[in-house]
C-alpha cells in the first residue's frame, strides 16, 4: 500500500533530480492529487550502505524515494538520520527540497517544461526556469546523451521486471578527471559493505533470542546469519566473523580475580586457637591412675601391709615437620600484569592454602596414604580424629536407639527424621562428655549439612526446636558451633577394622 509508483533519478550538480511516475492505484492517484494541489512539495531519497570521505558521501545504495511534507533541511542536503519509521535500519536521507516535477503518463519527459516555484527562497533565475528538458538534453555532448539514454532504458527495463529503481554508473576517468570516487551510488557491481535488516528479520532474530535453547541476542544473530548464508539475503555477505561487531568483554570488578574457595571461616579459629611452643621437640607424660587395683586398704595391726596397684606411665614424643607450599611466576608475566599486584595476590592465595592444610592436619589429618611422599605424618602433627583413645574420645551415634527412645514404634507418625537425628546427636554429645577430662568448654566443628539438619528439627506442631545456632549450642553444651565443609563424607577405620563416618568434633583447642 505504500508503493505509489516509481522514479527515474538523475544526478545533477545541484543535487539528485527525480522523474516520478504515479501508478493507477487508489493511493497513487491520491498522492498525485495532493502533489498537483500543492499540498506536498518535497521528495526524500533514502539510501544506506554508505561510504564517506569526511562529510562527502561517495557511495550508497538507494532504497526508496518518498513523498514528504518537508525535507529534513532546506535545499539539497546529505544527513545521517533515521529512516521513515522507528525500528527500521538507519541510513542517509538524500533530499532535494524543490517543487516536484510531475509528468502525465501520455507525455514523455522530453519537452516538458519544469514548473517554476513561486516566491520561494533560493529560486532559480528566469532564464534557467524557462529552459526546457529538450534544451538541457541538446546541451549535452554525444557521449553524455548515450549515457543518459542507457540509464533511462535500463531503469525502464528493470522497472518492468518489478524493480523499484535503477542503477547507473558514473566515472570521471573517461573525461580525464579525478578518480577519487572509487565507488558511487550508481555502481551496480559494488558489493555491499554493510548489513540491512528488515522488520521481519529483526522480529525473527528477537523471537529466536527469547528461546531458552538460544539464550542471547548474539547467538540468535549468528544463527540467523548461518540459516540465510545461501539465500543472498541481508546477512548473507559482508562479515566472516560476526563476533567482531560485538563490544569487548569488560571486567565486572577490575583488578584481581575473585577467589572461589572452600569454607575458610573455621580455619582461622583453629590457627588462632592452638598455641605455639618454643620447644621444637616435645615430650608429653601422663600417669594413668584410673586402674581398679589402685585402691586404699583398711589397716589391721600385726598384718603385713600390701602396696596398692601400680599406676601406668604414659608418654610420647613428637618431632617437628616442615609444611610448605611453593609456586612459580615468570618475571615477564609479573611485568605484563598491570591490573593488580600478582605477586602479593599469589602469596595471599598460598598463605590461605597453607593455613587450611595445617588446620586440616590438626583436626582430621591430611588424608594422604602413608606411602605418599607429600603426606604430613601423624607422628609429627597428631590429628584429633585419628589420635589414640587416651587423648580422644570416639563415640558412635545410634540413630535407631534414639528413634525407639523418643516414642517407641510410632515415632514416624509424630516426629520427622530431622528431630530424631538431632536428638541422637545431642544424646551422644552429652554422654561422651561424661568421660571428657579436658578443661574449659569445647567448641563443636561439624559439616554444614549436619548443623542444618539439627536446626530444621520440628515438633509435632511444626515449630522449630532450635531457632538459632545459639539455641543449638546451648543444647549441645558447647561454646560455639563452626561449620567445616571439609568434613563431608570422611570415614575412619579403627584397629578392629570397623568404619566410622565423621559427623563432628568437640574440642577445646587451647
Amino acid at each position: 500500500a505504500d508503493v505509489l509508483g516509481h522514479a527515474i533519478l538523475e544526478n545533477r550538480e545541484e543535487g539528485v533530480y527525480a522523474y516520478c511516475y504515479l501508478n493507477d492505484s487508489e493511493a497513487g492517484q491520491a498522492a498525485k492529487e495532493v502533489v498537483e494541489h500543492g499540498d506536498v512539495r518535497s521528495l526524500s531519497i533514502y539510501a544506506n550502505q554508505l561510504k564517506q570521505i569526511g562529510q562527502d558521501v561517495i557511495h550508497g545504495v538507494i532504497r526508496e524515494v518518498s513523498l514528504v511534507l518537508a525535507g529534513a533541511n532546506p535545499g539539497a542536503f546529505i544527513d545521517s538520520v533515521m529512516a521513515h519509521g522507528d525500528g527500521e535500519e538507519t541510513g542517509v536521507i538524500l533530499g532535494y527540497d524543490e517543487h516536484i516535477m510531475l509528468w502525465h503518463s501520455d507525455e514523455p519527459p522530453a519537452g516538458k517544461k519544469e514548473e517554476k516555484p513561486s516566491e520561494e527562497p533560493g529560486k532559480k533565475s528566469e532564464s534557467e526556469s524557462e529552459e526546457t528538458v529538450e534544451d538541457v538534453v541538446n546541451s549535452m555532448t554525444e557521449k553524455q546523451k548515450n549515457v543518459m539514454y542507457a540509464l533511462i532504458g535500463q531503469a525502464l527495463e528493470e522497472g518492468s521486471e518489478g524493480k523499484s529503481g535503477g542503477d547507473a554508473q558514473h566515472s570521471d576517468d573517461d573525461e580525464g578527471g579525478a578518480s577519487s570516487m572509487k565507488h558511487n551510488i550508481f555502481d551496480k557491481n559494488t558489493k555491499p559493505q554493510g548489513m540491512t535488516l528488515s522488520h521481519s528479520d529483526m522480529d525473527e532474530i528477537l523471537s529466536t533470542a527469547k528461546l531458552q535453547s538460544v539464550g542471547s541476542f548474539q547467538d540468535a544473530l549468528t544463527l540467523f546469519m548461518e540459516q540465510h548464508a545461501e539465500e543472498d539475503e541481508a546477512l548473507a555477505h559482508g562479515f566472516d566473523d560476526i563476533e567482531a561487531l560485538f563490544p569487548e568483554y569488560k571486567d565486572l570488578k577490575p583488578g584481581a580475580p575473585e577467589l572461589i574457595t572452600r569454607d575458610q571461616g573455621w580455619v582461622g579459629v583453629v590457627i588462632s586457637g592452638v598455641h605455639k611452643s618454643p620447644i621444637s621437640r616435645i615430650r608429653t607424660k601422663n600417669m594413668d591412675a584410673r586402674r581398679d587395683d589402685i585402691r586404699a586398704h583398711g589397716y589391721k595391726k600385726g598384718e603385713k601391709k600390701i602396696p596398692s596397684g601400680n599406676m601406668k606411665l604414659l608418654k610420647r614424643t613428637t618431632d617437628p615437620q616442615t609444611i610448605y607450599i611453593t609456586d612459580t611466576l615468570e618475571r615477564d608475566d609479573i611485568i605484563d600484569i598491570t591490573d593488580f599486584d600478582v605477586v602479593a595476590y599469589q602469596y595471599g592465595v598460598m598463605k590461605m592454602t597453607l593455613n587450611e592444610e595445617i588446620a586440616i592436619a590438626i583436626m582430621i589429618g591430611d588424608g594422604r596414604e602413608e606411602t605418599d611422599q607429600h603426606k604430613i605424618s601423624e607422628e609429627h602433627i597428631r590429628s584429633i580424629w585419628n589420635d589414640d583413645d587416651l587423648y580422644t574420645i570416639h563415640y558412635d551415634v545410634d540413630i535407631e536407639a534414639a528413634r525407639n527412645e523418643i516414642q517407641g514404634t510410632s515415632t514416624n507418625a509424630h516426629f520427622g527424621e530431622n528431630y530424631i537425628y538431632s536428638e541422637a546427636i545431642i544424646t551422644a554429645a552429652l554422654y561422651s562428655r561424661e568421660k571428657f577430662k579436658g578443661t574449659s568448654t569445647p567448641d563443636f566443628f561439624a559439616t554444614p549439612h549436619l548443623i542444618n539438619v539439627m536446626l530444621l528439627a520440628r515438633d509435632r506442631n511444626g515449630r522449630r526446636i532450635y531457632n538459632s545456632k545459639a539455641d543449638l549450642a546451648a543444647a549441645l553444651n558447647v561454646g560455639a558451633i563452626h561449620t567445616v565443609e571439609q568434613f563431608e563424607g570422611l570415614v575412619r577405620t579403627d584397629k578392629p577394622g570397623k568404619e566410622h563416618l565423621l559427623l563432628g568434633i568437640f574440642v577445646n583447642l587451647a
